[in-house]
């Protein structure tokens, strides 16, 4: 069993700011859904740093961890049972992991009194979702007013080798010599890299405010723990509304090397950017790698034009073996992102102009019945067979990786997947190769596919 802490005690930094007398008495009285949500989420904050991906394995060693919130005069506290002892150093809860709990707290309990008990938030609508979208990261801090573009999200898998995480560093470096903050979905490996290369690049340039912003739902968060190096954290209520808020905060795009998790990223970036109202708005992606992973990229290339057509290519760069190009294309291509915004009389903070077609902000549910239905064939539009890719990515994330995913397979077998039969072929091709090169999991020794073809 893990080494655990049986008491501990902490208040937030900040609690006049935190939450009104309103919503803490909100979280005090709340059922135990509200409760248990909280609880897994702050147990996955007071893990970072662990080499785990296992969220059901996470809960099971934790199974006695528990949280309480306490309401006092001047705020609250909250009193934790059990948690992890790396979360403490000399009996005192590390700072960084202090204000992510309290960042889970804010999070949750926000969506929560405004979704459920106000109902102010319109979830039907295309328009209600992204201003949702909007209002959670508002609240949380993330979104700013008085910065330039210079957000850089960074997509990759946690599950990479080491020559792959230092190129990752090394571009998170050249855009920190650059002055460009990072986002990503704030967990190890490809997330984590580019973060600790910029904080790297920043100091040098003796830049006193870097933006290390960390994004997250809480499906995901138990196995993707936040990285040391994330000092803003936003926790967004499943993954559609996750991905939106990258797309919306971004004004650049690097994806490295990963799994089923960013190729679902990937095909919801590409499906919003193949949809016919984006085709003049400037958002740069660049796919990147070291020159010894080029073959990875090569075979995403090769998928993407035969699921998605040739054209599908001019949505993206591929560099590889140069984090230096890498930093340049973006600070060249943002800068074009500048300009239009400034033309147009957008935000530079929030990206109101995307069009995100509503089947993809409608949270997917990786049920078997759901995937079975997958319509994987071309005989639709293009950005409507890549929403359909990324539900089918979703799944399998959802089988590698989060709890309910993980239970739903052991009791009712491998997700099914079936469609035009040369796609669902080559489809089959690149998740065996994530398989072979070890991506899908961090111990991937004796990895069983929660998926199975039909062709």
């Amino acid at each position: 069993m893990p080494d655990k802490v049986a008491f501990a005690s902490v208040r937030p930094v900040k609690s006049l700011n935190l939450l009104s007398q309103r919503e803490m008495a909100s979280l005090a009285t709340a059922g135990q859904d509200v409760h248990q949500l909280f609880r897994l989420c702050a147990l996955a904050v007071l893990n970072t740093g662990a080499d785990l991906d296992d969220a059901r394995k996470l809960y099971v060693d934790y199974s006695d961890f528990d949280v309480k919130v306490v309401p006092e005069p001047r705020g609250l506290k909250l009193e934790l049972y059990n948690c992890p002892e790396d979360a403490f150093v000399d009996g005192k809860m590390i700072e960084g992991i202090r204000s992510h709990i309290f960042s889970a707290l804010r999070d949750i309990v926000f969506t929560h009194h405004k979704l459920v008990e106000q109902q102010r938030f319109d979830l039907e609508s295309s328009e209600g979702i992204t201003d949702t979208v909007f209002r959670i990261l508002r609240n949380a801090g993330i979104v700013t007013s008085d910065l330039p573009p210079r957000l850089v999200v960074c997509w990759g898998g946690h599950s990479i080798s080491r020559v792959e995480y230092e190129f990752c560093k090394e571009v998170g470096y050249q855009l920190g010599l650059r002055g460009f903050d990072i986002a990503t979905g704030c967990g190890a490996g490809a997330m984590k890299g580019p973060m600790k290369g910029a904080t790297i690049g920043q100091a040098k340039q003796a830049y006193k405010s870097g933006r290390f912003v960390g994004i997250s739902e809480p499906g995901i968060i138990a196995a993707e723990s936040p990285n040391p190096m994330v000092n803003e954290l936003v926790i967004l209520p499943d993954i559609e509304k996750r991905l939106e808020a990258f797309l919306r905060l971004a004004h650049g795009v690097i994806v490295f090397p990963g799994g089923a998790g960013t190729a679902e990223e990937l095909f919801y970036l590409l499906g919003v950017k193949m949809d016919p109202a984006n085709r003049n708005l400037p958002l740069p992606v660049v796919l990147a790698a070291p020159e010894s992973s080029a073959a990875y990229f090569e075979q995403i290339d090769a998928f993407l034009r035969n699921t998605l057509g040739d054209a599908v290519s001019k949505h993206y760069d591929i560099i590889c073996g140069d984090a230096m190009a890498v930093a340049k294309r973006l600070k060249k291509q943002i800068k074009k992102v500048r300009a239009y915004r400034v033309e147009k009389q957008e935000s530079f903070s929030y990206n109101w102009g995307l069009a995100i077609p509503q089947d993809l902000q409608q949270p997917f549910h990786p049920t078997h019945e759901n995937m079975a239905a997958l319509q994987l064939h071309r005989d639709q539009p293009v950005h409507q067979l890549a929403a359909e890719l990324r539900r089918a990515f979703s799944g399998i994330v959802a089988g590698n990786i989060k709890d309910f995913g993980i239970r739903a397979v052991e009791e009712n077998g491998p997700y099914r997947l079936s469609g035009e039969p040369d796609l669902v072929q080559s489809l089959g091709d690149l998740l065996a190769a994530f398989v072979e090169q070890g991506r899908m999991k961090l111990d991937s020794r004796d990895y069983q596919p929660c998926f199975t073809l039909v062709t």
